[in-house]
């Protein structure tokens, strides 16, 4: 390995080095940055290293670092404080972009997100577990403002078809019941390879065994032009009928400012082929609430656009300045205005997922249960991903009859029938 000044930096042995110990891995992030992590996971475990529970229990302790917003950032920064002393590896996206603000708080060795896949690729050993994430790209195509992600993970690196259903087929062998489409933005796969996600997903419903497929977050500037084609490759029955789709303003003005790509209609024609093509369909979205600039008038509108969207839940974030962006530069808001919008944004959403959800309780679904979050009770996602929870003990991979019983606002609580 290779030093420079403080903090190590990576080298082609960095994750050859960390055998046979005990390892603790913490994630910060999205599911991407998830599959990072079982993918250095399955990895050290076959260099004959123990994944352990507490930082004080292992030899190495690596941390996988996410930026997207401030508040995130400094939630890692006070744990990288707090493990100072440790043995200590960092990897994900703060590692590439803020390295500096990592060796103010400690002195790591740095793991590059590319070095985890080449050292997976080299391994050809599925993680194990009910539920597994396939990283179908990297990077986007967008200039988002306001994004820092885009500078970590670079421009659109589409897996090739094969090399996903290899993993696909390899984790379900391995005891996937639930399979994770991840990546920055998962409508863009192929998008540099002359394809598409509507070409990508009928192969993967068709390798064999008994498991559903969770599409991820899909930016609406890709979407848009794919939408026909992805909406009816949403009606295979491995695909669960779930929707993100991240709108983060409903005022055109706004989404001009932050160089979305995308209009507020444009949104909707997307939710309204894919609601007609598959009725019920759960619906996710995202927003920024105070952006810089955005007027009273502006935030109305987002709040008149959720409901005519009328999606089943809402991701409210408080804008936060990402060094190096065109954003930055712009006049932030006072935080106050930020923390009554986000609230005003969350009572909004909260109303509406109430509202849906009462079209579903006390109907009997069939669910596909995943996990058990604890002793005697076990959890599990209908056709629609809907998380259900109810009592008993139920393996992963099980199908059961449940009569949804109460509504928990994001998931429900439900009796075996």
């Amino acid at each position: 390995m290779e030093e420079n000044g403080t903090g190590c930096f990576p080298g082609k042995n960095t994750i050859r080095s960390i055998s046979q110990k005990n390892v603790f891995i913490k994630t910060y992030g999205c599911t991407y940055n998830e599959g990072d992590s079982r993918k250095l996971a399955a990895v050290l475990e076959q260099q004959g290293c123990t994944l352990v529970r507490r930082p004080e229990e292992a030899g190495a302790v690596i941390v996988n670092t996410c930026t997207v917003i401030g508040a995130t950032e400094r939630k890692v920064l006070r744990q990288l404080r707090d493990l100072h002393t440790c043995p200590l590896y960092v990897t994900g996206c703060m590692a590439v972009v803020q390295r500096d603000a990592i060796l103010s708080v400690c002195d790591p060795v740095f793991i590059l997100p590319e070095e985890i896949q080449d050292a997976y690729a080299g391994a050809g050993h599925a993680p194990a577990g009910p539920v597994g994430v396939v990283q179908v790209c990297r990077g986007c195509r967008g200039s988002c403002s306001y994004c820092i992600t885009r500078m970590a993970r670079g421009p659109l690196a589409s897996a090739d078809a094969d090399e996903i259903l290899r993993e696909t087929r390899a984790l379900v062998e391995n005891g996937a019941v639930e399979i994770r489409l991840t990546g920055q933005d998962v409508s863009a796969w192929g998008a540099d390879a002359g394809s598409h996600l509507g070409a990508l997903l009928p192969k993967i419903s068709g390798v064999p065994g008994m498991f559903r497929v969770r599409v991820g977050m899909m930016n609406p500037e890709t979407l848009s032009p794919i939408r026909d084609r992805v909406a009816e490759a949403f009606v295979g029955e491995k695909i669960f009928k779930f929707l993100h789709l991240p709108v983060q303003s409903g005022s055109d003005a706004v989404l001009e400012r932050m160089n979305r790509g995308y209009t507020g209609e444009g949104v909707m024609e997307i939710v309204k082929r894919f609601r007609s093509q598959c009725p019920g369909i759960t619906l996710h979205t995202d927003i920024i609430c105070g952006y810089p600039g955005e007027t009273w008038e502006e935030f109305s509108e987002t709040l008149d656009f959720l409901s005519r969207m009328q999606p089943d839940k809402v991701n409210v974030t408080r804008y936060s300045p990402r060094p190096k962006t065109p954003a930055a530069e712009e006049k932030d808001m006072p935080d106050r205005f930020k923390k009554e919008r986000s609230r005003i944004l969350r009572t909004c959403a909260e109303k509406i997922a109430r509202s849906r959800n009462a079209a579903w309780l006390g109907r009997e679904v069939p669910v596909l249960f995943t996990e058990r979050p604890r002793a005697g009770s076990s959890m599990g996602r209908t056709p629609f991903y809907q998380g259900v929870v109810v009592r008993g003990d139920f393996s992963p991979g099980t199908v059961r009859m449940v009569r949804l019983t109460r509504d928990m606002t994001y998931y429900f609580l439900g009796e075996p029938v």
